[in-house]
């Protein structure tokens, strides 16, 4: 059984379907990438999915059990959770007490009191690579540092399923690195099943084992990474051939 399924799923805005009848599924302790040009539907597939947008069709299910139409905050305490494209950090806050937040109100907070959550915090801090900066003003961090309290933040909510949109966006190349690492750590070593929203083709390429391809808004490909960049569609929808055609050549 899939741990997180969608079946048809649909978002209109107005008549413009944002989300047209997408099917997934993913499988426990699996990396699914999520790609395509802007404006695909990407980030609103994640919206739908942990209930910041109610489906106009199709549904979701989680461990088997559909979750379309509960509230976000009922996704989060399930087992689903998420960083964001943009990090929006509480702000005059520090980066600890920007982490105990998720440890608060994710799965299992309701029976955490304040001293646990604070010392799960610090856990997912540490394991970021943050303890440098648990007591640092988020005001006064920069954006490779707010990607890593972001992650922290969601780990701290102790999910099944992680939801990673653009988490290398803005980074450079030593902090790209670095970051696949953590990525690759979260699911080896906690088992953790990943949906990973991405544009660093050479991200998608090393992290995930599928990849699922949108294009204004529907599905035109779900493959291993090597047969997506080999895929037709893709390649003129989102790749390119310079890309594809690097790829194919040995050397």
């Amino acid at each position: 059984m899939a741990v997180l399924e969608g079946k048809s799923v649909t978002r209109y805005f107005g008549a413009l379907p944002a989300v047209d009848q997408v099917d997934f599924r993913i499988e426990e302790e699996q990396i699914l990438g999520l790609i395509g040009p802007n404006g695909a539907g990407k980030t609103t597939l994640v919206n739908l999915i942990t209930g910041v947008h109610p489906l106009s069709n199709g549904e979701v299910f989680f461990e088997g059990r559909k979750i379309d139409g509960q509230k976000p905050a009922v996704i989060a305490r399930m087992g689903v959770a998420r960083t964001f494209q943009i990090v929006k950090p509480f702000p005059g806050m520090t980066v600890r007490e920007n982490v105990v937040i998720g440890s608060l109100f994710g799965k299992g907070g309701t029976e955490r009191n304040t001293k646990k959550a604070f010392q799960e915090a610090d856990r997912w801090i540490d394991f970021v690579h943050l303890q440098d900066y648990r007591n640092a003003s988020v005001d006064r961090i920069n954006i490779t540092f707010r990607k890593r309290m972001d992650l922290a933040k969601a780990l701290a909510m102790e999910p099944r399923v992680l939801m990673l949109d653009e988490v290398m966006a803005g980074l450079n190349t030593k902090d790209v690195e670095e970051m696949i690492t953590l990525v690759t750590r979260i699911n080896r070593e906690l088992k953790m099943t990943l949906l990973v929203i991405e544009h660093v083709m050479k991200v998608v390429m090393s992290l995930c084992h599928r990849v699922i391809v949108l294009h204004h808004g529907k599905k035109i490909a779900d493959a291993t990474p090597d047969d997506i960049v080999r895929d037709d569609r893709v390649i003129e929808a989102y790749l390119g051939e310079r890309y594809a055609k690097a790829r194919r050549e040995p050397g």
